[in-house]
């Protein structure tokens, strides 16, 4: 956050409908410059659409944002000086050198011809490329492109970074190298970043995180303030009878319980202290129990009454049965 605590994004009742589909719905919020801001929910919860609202590629139906102070409808091209922009698929020529996308980009964007060199060369080290950088952009692995256009996204100094999925079909190993890389963005960029996430591991390395569900915002803070809001943490037990555990849990003690993955699962606080007292008072042999501290797995289904695989579950299965909408979708 910068000292003065300036305004990066500022978004009021922000709307976009296609036809009779209502993707974002409503939707206020603020970023403060310096922050990492995460927009956190299953695909087709309306993520995309927002931040292509604010990056100017598709207009609002109604609402008002500002970006870096200037109307994303009203100032299309001042919002677009002062903002990059990591897209989900990549944008990258296959068929140039990593230098000479960074550089025709550079010219695009009008960086002075005298600050190109030096700039590139920041920004290429930054993700680890410098080397590869005479390197053909077809020969780059999917990591190597998706930080490559990090790079690019940041050679002209953009005010606001803007990461939609920003690694989205990379392997675990991959995505965590991405955000080693984002992570030391941060310390060496004065900049606000904006990204987009349905990995809940992604959203912990955010300042704050909204959690978006169906076109709206359920709940905005920080992932600790979020994680705490639940209160309670999760027990996972195995037995031999899971119908009779959900059961004897009711009975016994009040719990509401469900099963994932042949484990009864249920919520309380303080569980490390709840544990000994389920041993004493079961009425039946547990094989195996596991306490789990309040995750933004366990928020978004607070919040919701749904897991995010469960949400994007239904999304496909509502698609599925309305290819209209399925075709609509396409364009957010």
């Amino acid at each position: 956050m910068s000292e003065d605590g300036s305004i990066a994004i500022e978004v009021d009742d922000l709307h976009k409908s296609y036809g009779e589909l209502e993707a974002v719905k409503g939707v206020s919020f603020e970023v403060r410059a310096g922050e990492t801001f995460g927009f956190l929910g299953p695909n087709g919860a309306g993520k995309s659409t927002t931040i292509s609202m604010l990056c100017t590629l598709i207009r609002p139906t109604s609402g008002k944002a500002l970006v870096a102070g200037y109307d994303v409808v009203a100032d299309q091209a001042e919002v677009r000086k002062r903002i990059g922009l990591v897209f989900q698929d990549t944008t990258l020529d296959d068929y140039l050198t990593a230098e000479e996308n960074l550089r025709f980009h550079a010219e695009l964007y009008g960086v002075p011809r005298a600050d190109v060199n030096a700039r590139l060369q920041v920004v290429m080290e930054m993700v680890g490329l410098w080397d590869r950088r005479s390197g053909l952009v077809r020969t780059f692995s999917g990591g190597m492109k998706r930080r490559l256009e990090i790079a690019r996204g940041l050679l002209h100094s953009p005010r606001v970074l803007f990461l939609d999925e920003p690694t989205v079909g990379l392997d675990p190993q991959t995505r965590s190298h991405i955000w080693a890389y984002i992570n030391q963005l941060r310390k060496s960029e004065s900049i606000t970043m904006f990204l987009t996430t349905h990995y809940m591991d992604e959203a912990e390395h955010c300042d704050r995180i909204a959690i978006i569900d169906d076109g709206k915002i359920v709940v905005m803070d920080t992932p600790e303030a979020l994680k705490a809001s639940v209160g309670k943490d999760r027990v996972e037990i195995r037995t031999d009878d899971t119908a009779a555990a959900i059961a004897s849990l009711q009975e016994r003690f009040g719990l509401q319980a469900t099963v994932s993955e042949g484990a009864v699962t249920f919520y309380v606080a303080r569980g490390e202290e709840f544990v000994p007292q389920l041993f004493a008072n079961f009425d039946q042999p547990i094989l195996s129990v596991a306490i789990f501290r309040p995750s933004l797995d366990d928020v978004f289904m607070t919040y919701t009454g749904r897991t995010i695989r469960d949400a994007e579950a239904s999304l496909t299965e509502r698609n599925a049965s309305r290819p209209w909408m399925r075709a609509q979708r396409g364009r957010r």
